[in-house]
């Protein structure tokens, strides 16, 4: 029976208040993006929080702990969608630029941290506005994980690819 919880892993959802929000940032395009928790390859990597591929996201325990974290969705969601989506980020590129440099000075990791903390706080706050519409038991509210809305033209042009 352990053997078996260790080898489970499972593809999660965002939950609603959080696709929403990085429907805001990113656009659609996270739809595709799969998050699948307690990643057997994630787990190998000791000490890490998630890791990348392509269109996926890998978590070494559960999503919940994932979710909860504004500024590490945001980083790995932008390893996604803004790098290894449009194949600036690959496992090559990734391990010369590692060997180089180092983890922290890795311009894959400096880029993503960097785009993590000046999002972070406006996720925090869409987050917030949004558990806040869906608890008050308006229409509004309950149409709001399947209604994506967008953010202000401009807010977060360098994410989205409209």
């Amino acid at each position: 029976m352990k053997m078996a919880w260790r080898l489970y892993r499972r593809v999660c959802s965002p939950p609603p208040h959080v696709l929403t929000a990085l429907r805001e940032i990113f656009g659609d395009e996270v739809d595709s993006v799969r998050v699948i928790e307690r990643s057997l390859y994630a787990r190998l990597h000791p000490g890490i929080r998630a890791t990348t591929r392509r269109d996926r996201i890998l978590l070494p325990s559960n999503a919940e702990q994932f979710w909860a974290d504004p500024e590490l969705v945001l980083h790995e969601y932008f390893h996604v969608l803004q790098q290894w989506r449009p194949r600036r980020l690959t496992l090559l590129r990734y391990l010369i630029e590692w060997l180089r440099r180092g983890y922290w000075q890795n311009h894959f990791e400096v880029e993503a941290r960097a785009f993590a903390a000046k999002h972070a706080q406006a996720l925090r706050g869409r987050l917030q506005a949004a558990l806040v519409q869906m608890s008050d038991g308006s229409e509004e509210g309950r149409l709001l994980a399947s209604s994506p809305s967008r953010s202000q033209p401009g807010e977060f042009d360098e994410a989205r690819k409209d």
